[in-house]
């Protein structure tokens, strides 16, 4: 039997004319949340990405199950789903690499170990240049030879960096956080702060050691003639990488490309870091003034803000008097860095920790 076009015709109007009586009876319905409880179920299951939450609201699914609101007209009524909550940071999600050289593993490495090391054995990761047999026996495995130069030069800084991030890259941790071996890192003071941050997302947290974006030539993604503005936190105070980053750092930074790719822009370790995170991957640095290198006056932290900071440092030889200012507990004799007391602080059930400050 054929049906003419005028047939056809008749067919489609009288259907729509039925979907708009349909649509009309049912709009009560509609509004008293029927449509949702009873029809859009298999769409709930089967749309993927997108489902609507609300009438008016329509939610977007993340990878890692976060929703986004990209309509106004939340539903009060909604309840959170426990899978959507950000687990706990813990200590052992964390991987603190401290870079060091021959000359300071008694030196510096030695007060570290007695104060803020100690309270992190296993997430803490000692990269060096010289195969130390007393650092070997108290460190262990935990002592990472790089067998990068000992000398204080763009090529041995990278070098280390590369080593540092390959080893964090093949651990399951959720963090990767670099010190330098004139820094006191403040384990709570961190995970408080890494706690607000999903690891499983772009994130870079540091504090800049500028005040302005590092400008250079762009010899990776382009042909050198163009120039590149970009972020970078300095490693002299620290700074913390979430895997999920980290990950998408791999092909200027994994397996030796770090250094090919410091050697093509010419910039030191920290720097090439922003300029893989900020330049390539196009990621926003999160700046932090919790963290502190030995360049700041150190001596005007009010001592109120001290156990508040994530990292600490204090001047070199030249800068003897650059140092945070704490009263009590040791004087200055015994702890010209002043990182025993704010270890003890910290935590004043330590052994070693006078039992109480000193006026």
């Amino acid at each position: 039997m054929k049906i003419s076009c005028v047939g056809l015709t008749k067919i489609c109007f009288l259907l729509c004319v039925c979907g708009c009586v349909v649509f009309f009876l049912l709009l009560p319905w509609m509004k008293q949340g029927f449509l949702k409880r009873h029809l859009l179920l298999p769409c709930n299951l089967t749309c993927g990405r997108w489902y609507l939450q609300s009438p008016l609201e329509v939610v977007r699914l993340s990878p890692h199950g976060h929703t986004g609101v990209l309509q106004r007209g939340k539903s009060h009524n909604a309840q959170e789903d426990p899978a959507d909550l950000q687990e706990p940071l813990h200590l052992k999600d964390l991987f603190i690499a401290v870079k060091t050289t021959r000359k300071y593993h008694r030196r510096r490495l030695d007060l570290l170990l007695q104060t803020w090391i100690s309270q992190a054995k296993e997430q803490t990761f000692i990269f060096t240049d010289w195969e130390d047999k007393e650092l070997r026996q108290k460190a262990g495995n935990r002592m990472v030879n790089t067998n990068c130069s000992a000398v204080h030069t763009r090529q041995a800084l990278c070098c280390k960096m590369a080593v540092e991030y390959d080893k964090f890259v093949l651990s399951s941790k959720k963090w990767f956080c670099h010190l330098d071996d004139d820094n006191y890192l403040n384990l709570r003071a961190l995970i408080s702060l890494l706690s607000a941050f999903p690891h499983n997302t772009d994130v870079y947290v540091g504090r800049p050691s500028l005040d302005h974006p590092v400008e250079t030539l762009d010899s990776v993604k382009g042909d050198g003639s163009t120039s590149l503005k970009f972020w970078f936190a300095t490693g002299g105070a620290g700074f913390c990488i979430s895997r999920g980053l980290a990950l998408k750092m791999s092909p200027w930074a994994s397996m030796g490309n770090f250094i090919s790719t410091a050697e093509k822009v010419r910039l030191p370790d920290d720097c090439t870091i922003g300029y893989i995170i900020e330049g390539m991957l196009e990621v926003k640095m999160q700046h932090s003034n919790l963290f502190h290198s030995h360049l700041e006056n150190l001596h005007n932290l009010p001592q109120s803000s001290l156990l508040q900071q994530v990292t600490l440092s204090y001047g070199g030889p030249e800068k003897r008097r650059n140092v945070i200012h704490v009263a009590g507990y040791f004087d200055l004799e015994q702890d010209p860095t002043r990182f025993k007391s704010v270890h003890c602080m910290l935590y004043p059930d330590i052994s070693w920790c006078p039992n109480k400050k000193k006026s």
